[in-house]
């Protein structure tokens, strides 16, 4: 068990750091998909409708490389490589479903997350990128 440790300690390592980096990558993502600075908006303007989508991006995230490093059966390198290649789909998926749901909704629903006032809409959207996130996680069982 004690013997372990070191390459238990190192795959923890290597999974938190693809998951960190998957999580950067769709903070970009709802970033880009976004009007405005969405760091700004969230850490300075205080507003609960990015922070919520955002946090709803990494939850998805969160999902998909768990259920990676979970279905992996301890083969880092398999883990490792679904992780980021599920990661990536799920990223991508998530994105679409976000301007799909733009392209179904009267207005423009970009706009919803620059609102001060908590929106419904956006909570659909955070709804959706879980959603896709689970489709996406089930994919790897």
């Amino acid at each position: 068990m004690l013997q372990d440790l070191p390459a238990d300690a190192g795959a923890a390592a290597a999974y938190s750091g693809l998951g960190i980096v998957l999580m950067v990558l769709g903070f970009v993502l709802v970033d880009v998909l976004t009007p405005g600075n969405l760091r700004h908006q969230i850490w300075v303007e205080r507003n609960r409708n990015a922070a919520l989508l955002v946090a709803a991006n990494m939850l998805g995230v969160g999902i998909i490389v768990a259920t990676a490093i979970w279905t992996s059966g301890g083969a880092i390198g398999q883990a490792l490589i679904s992780s980021a290649v599920y990661g990536i789909i799920g990223l991508v998926a998530m994105g679409l479903a976000f301007l799909v749901l733009e392209f179904a909704t009267p207005g423009e629903f970009r706009g919803v997350v620059n609102e001060h006032e908590l929106h419904p809409g956006v909570w659909v959207s955070a709804a959706v990128h879980i959603a896709v996130a689970a489709v996406v996680a089930s994919a790897l069982t």
